[in-house]
């Protein structure tokens, strides 16, 4: 446990560099909902419920009531996304909905602790395809999903469980931020 925390506190410590990042995006987010976008969010595992804590944050509220925000986790829909594995494979799953749903001015968030999955890659590219800009929370870089996105938080750590818990504080920064960006109070 002591080393768990160890290794959290200096992961937390690196990554505290990401907060001019991370406000850039909750100002960016703001704008998007200012003017009827939404946000999407992609993730495997302990990414995807990342990514759905995100789009709870969202469509719920974070620490203060707002209106809700149009927020939607890819994986969430378990008919869509059965179908889309069972007819274009694993890779396609997310792909296909940032398709279906992401409009020019939207934004994605992928979530992936190494970087590397391959359909949160391709959701990333789709996300370019349909003009709606791409955002990585990872693991350790350099990786793929890092290098494709739009702009990148990258967490250094030993352990997935340590990416995965630093991604939660970047995920409650985000909402922190963008509900600053939007002028959201007690």
């Amino acid at each position: 446990m002591e080393d768990h925390l160890a290794a959290l506190t200096e992961a937390a410590r690196r990554t505290s560099a990401a907060a001019p990042t991370i406000a850039a995006w909750g100002r960016h987010l703001a704008a998007v909902f200012e003017h009827g976008g939404r946000l999407l969010a992609c993730g495997n595992g302990g990414s995807a419920a990342e990514a759905q804590h995100l789009t709870g944050e969202l469509v719920g509220r974070f620490r203060h009531e707002r209106r809700p925000l149009s927020a939607i986790a890819l994986h969430a829909d378990t008919s869509a996304t059965t179908a889309i594995v069972n007819d274009y494979g694993d890779h396609e799953v997310f792909a296909r909905q940032v398709h279906a749903h992401g409009r020019p001015g939207d934004v994605l968030v992928c979530l992936s602790t190494s970087g590397s999955s391959q359909n949160v890659v391709a959701a990333a590219k789709a996300a370019h395809e349909v003009g709606v800009t791409a955002w990585a929370l990872t693991g350790p870089a350099p990786n793929p999903l890092a290098a494709l996105c739009d702009d990148a938080v990258t967490v250094e750590a030993p352990s997935t469980a340590t990416v995965q818990e630093l991604h939660l504080a970047l995920v409650h920064a985000l909402c922190a931020a963008l509900d600053d960006a939007l002028g959201v109070t007690a």
